[in-house]
C-alpha cells in the first residue's frame, strides 16, 4: 500500500503516530520557515508541514510543487498550534521527513476547491477533475447510499433483481427511442429501452412475483435540469396485488431511505390527492406542497363589471400571498414581466392589495369598487396585508400559468426550504389525453395501463372520462416515482390498442410478444418507478439531476468531455450498410 492512512482519518489519538500519506496537493502556503501544503485525497485535507531550519533540502522541494500534484509523503503526526475547527483534521499535521512526487500536473483549469470558479461548462469537458471536488464527491457518496439502502429494502420484502436487456426492439412509449443499426441484421434495428416496461411484465407472467431493478434507461428528449436522455430508474413490479399494495410497499421504500440516510421521519402516511383535485389546487399533477397559495377560481366573483378580458375568460384564478401587500409597485411589475415571457405565454396579471388599513388597492379599479374586490378578498381568504394575483384565458392553460407563477413567487420569499419534505401521491389520472394535432388518443402514461374496474363501460362511450388504475408520487414538485396496476388480459389490451388508433397488424407487430404471453395465464400485476436521479437529487437539496450524475450531458445532449456523440468512419458505415444524406439545417 502507498499509506498507512487516508487524509481524512487523523486524530489527536494519533499524536506521535508515524504515517505514510498519498494523495493531490490543493494548495501550498510559503511562509519563509515554514511551507504548509494540503493534502487532498476522498476522505478529507491533511495539512503537511516542512520545516526550514530542520530540512531545508525537503522544504524546498515541497515549494516547487504545484497544485494537483500526486505525491507520497512519510511523518509523524503531532498538535497544530493553530487549529482548524473546519476541518475534521483541524487539530493535527503531519511533519514531513520524506517526500515523493508520484505524478506532476498541469495548472488546472480551474480551482479543485469546495468554491471553484470554473463555469458548468468548462468543468463538464474537465469532469474527471470536477469529480475530485468535495461537494461533487458527497452527490456520488449521497448517490451510492440510496442504491444501497434501496437494495436493502427490497430484498427485505423479497424482492428479486433481474436484468432486463438493453437492446430491444423500437416501440412507441411515448418518446424517440435511442436507435443502434444491427450489423448482423441488414437494414433492421435495435432500440435502447425508455425502460423495461414489458419486460417486466413478461416477468411477472414467468412467476418472478417480485421484480425490482437499478436500471439505465435512454429517452431522446429535449433536455432541462431534471432530464437527460440516458438517466437511472429504481424499476419495480409486482403480481397478485392492487393499488394499495404497491402505494403501501413503496411509501415504505421512501420512509426508508429518507429515515436511514438523512435521518428524516414521516410520522404519517403520505397525503393522497386526485389528478383533477391537484390541478385545480396547484394546477400541477406534481404538485409542491411546502407552502400554501393554492388557487382559488373568483370566476364568479368577476364577471359581469365590463371588463372585458375577465368577462370573456373561461377561468379567472388567483393565489393569495400572505403578507405582501407591501410589494412595491416597481416588484409588482416585474411580476408581470415574469408572466409575460414567451416561457410562461400570459398576457398580463392582474393584483389586489389589502392593505393594513383595511382598503383595497387594484390594478382593475377602474372596473371594480370596493364592495366588488371585498367579494374576491373573501373568496380568497384574504386577510390585511395579503396581495392577491390573479391570471385569466383557457383553463388548462391558465392554470399551468398560474402553477409556474406560484412557485416563482414561493421561491422568492424563500418557502421552497430545500431541506423541507413534503411528499404525496396523486392517483386517478386519466387514462387517455385527446391529441388534437392528429386527432386521436394518446395514453397518459403508457398503453399497458389498467383502468379503473368502475370505468370500464365508459371505453366506448366516454373515453376521456376513463380514470386510469395509476399513481404518482412527488415530493416537493418533483415528481419522484409514478407507475400503474397493468392490464393483464389480451381482450382488453386489444381494447386499448384500439382506442390508441392501433390497427391489429400493427399491434400484432409491435406488441404480438406481449399479447401472446396474456394467452399463458398472466397474473393480476402492477408497478412503479423511481427516477434515481432525481429521488437522489430532492434529497440532496438540489433541482438539477446532472450534480448527481458522475458524466452527465449538457442542454445539448453532448458529452463534452468525450466529444459525443460523434461521426462515423466510411468504414464504420460501409460496415452497417448506412449512408448520411445531407444534414438539414
Amino acid at each position: 500500500m502507498l499509506r498507512s492512512d487516508t487524509c481524512g482519518e487523523l486524530r489527536m489519538s494519533d499524536v506521535q503516530k508515524n504515517v505514510v500519506l498519498s494523495g493531490w496537493v490543493q494548495r501550498s502556503r510559503d511562509l519563509g520557515g515554514m511551507t504548509f501544503i494540503d493534502l487532498r485525497d476522498r476522505y478529507g485535507i491533511t495539512q503537511l508541514a516542512f520545516n526550514m531550519d530542520t530540512n531545508s533540502k525537503l522544504c524546498l522541494e515541497a515549494r516547487k510543487l504545484g497544485r494537483e500534484y500526486v505525491i507520497q509523503v512519510s511523518g509523524q503526526v503531532i498538535e497544530r498550534q493553530s487549529k482548524n475547527s473546519k476541518m475534521q483534521t483541524g487539530d493535527v499535521e503531519v511533519v514531513v521527513n520524506t517526500l515523493q512526487v508520484l505524478n506532476s500536473s498541469k495548472t488546472p483549469p480551474f480551482t479543485i476547491e469546495e468554491n471553484t470558479d470554473g463555469g458548468e461548462e468548462l468543468r463538464m469537458e474537465y469532469r474527471y477533475l470536477d469529480l475530485r471536488r468535495f461537494p461533487v464527491q458527497n452527490n456520488l457518496f449521497l448517490r451510492n447510499k440510496v442504491a444501497l439502502e434501496t437494495r436493502k429494502y427490497m430484498d427485505s420484502k423479497g424482492f428479486m433483481d433481474v436484468e432486463t436487456p438493453v437492446l430491444i426492439k423500437s416501440t412507441p412509449e411515448g418518446a424517440r427511442d435511442f436507435v443502434v443499426p444491427s450489423r448482423m441484421n441488414e437494414g433492421q434495428f435495435y432500440a435502447l429501452p425508455q425502460s423495461p416496461q414489458t419486460f417486466k411484465q413478461l416477468l411477472m407472467v414467468s412467476g418472478i412475483d417480485r421484480y425490482y431493478q437499478i436500471v439505465k434507461c435512454f429517452r431522446d428528449e429535449d433536455l432541462r435540469a431534471d432530464r437527460q436522455p440516458e438517466f437511472t430508474q429504481i424499476d419495480c413490479e409486482m403480481s397478485f396485488v392492487e393499488q394499495e399494495d404497491i402505494l403501501q410497499t413503496f411509501e415504505g421504500m421512501v420512509k426508508h431511505l429518507f429515515s436511514s440516510i438523512l435521518n428524516v421521519s414521516f410520522e404519517n402516511s403520505f397525503p393522497r390527492i386526485t389528478y383533477q383535485e391537484a390541478m385545480e389546487r396547484f394546477g400541477s399533477d406534481k404538485p409542491d406542497m411546502r407552502f400554501a397559495m393554492e388557487f382559488v377560481d373568483i370566476s364568479k366573483e368577476t364577471q359581469g363589471k365590463g371588463f372585458g378580458v375577465l368577462d370573456n375568460s373561461e377561468i379567472v384564478l388567483s393565489i393569495n400571498v400572505q403578507g405582501a401587500a407591501s410589494y412595491s409597485r416597481k416588484k409588482i411589475d416585474k411580476l408581470i414581466d415574469w408572466v409575460k415571457r414567451p416561457q410562461i405565454g400570459a398576457k398580463g396579471m392582474i393584483y389586489l392589495k389589502y392593505n393594513e388599513d383595511g382598503s383595497f388597492k387594484s390594478s382593475v379599479d377602474k372596473f371594480y369598487d370596493s364592495e366588488a374586490l371585498q367579494k374576491w378578498a373573501e373568496k380568497a381568504q384574504m386577510k390585511k396585508g395579503d396581495l392577491l394575483l390573479v391570471l385569466s384565458g383557457d383553463k388548462a392553460q391558465t392554470q399551468k400559468q398560474l402553477c409556474e407563477l406560484r412557485l416563482h413567487v414561493a421561491q422568492e420569499n424563500g418557502l421552497r426550504n430545500p431541506k423541507e419534505f413534503k411528499p404525496v401521491w396523486v392517483v386517478d389520472f386519466p387514462l387517455l389525453e385527446w391529441e388534437e394535432e392528429n386527432k386521436r388518443w394518446h395514453a397518459m402514461h403508457h398503453p399497458f395501463t389498467s383502468p379503473k374496474q368502475e370505468d370500464l363501460e365508459l371505453l366506448e362511450s366516454s373515453p376521456g372520462s376513463v380514470r386510469a388504475n395509476a399513481y404518482d408520487l412527488a415530493v416537493n414538485g418533483v415528481e419522484l416515482g409514478g407507475g400503474s396496476i397493468r392490464i393483464h388480459d389480451r381482450s382488453l389490451q386489444e381494447k386499448m390498442f384500439e382506442l390508441l388508433g392501433f390497427s391489429d397488424q400493427e399491434a400484432k407487430e409491435q406488441f404480438g410478444f406481449l399479447m401472446n404471453a396474456f394467452e399463458y395465464g398472466a397474473p393480476p400485476h402492477g408497478g412503479i418507478a423511481f427516477g434515481l436521479d432525481r429521488l437522489v437529487a430532492t434529497m440532496g437539496g438540489s433541482e438539477s439531476i446532472r450534480d448527481y450524475i458522475p458524466f452527465p450531458k449538457n442542454n445539448s445532449g453532448r458529452d463534452v468531455m468525450i466529444e459525443a456523440p460523434s461521426a462515423l468512419s466510411s468504414e464504420q458505415l460501409d460496415e452497417l450498410n448506412l449512408s448520411i444524406s445531407k444534414i438539414k439545417k
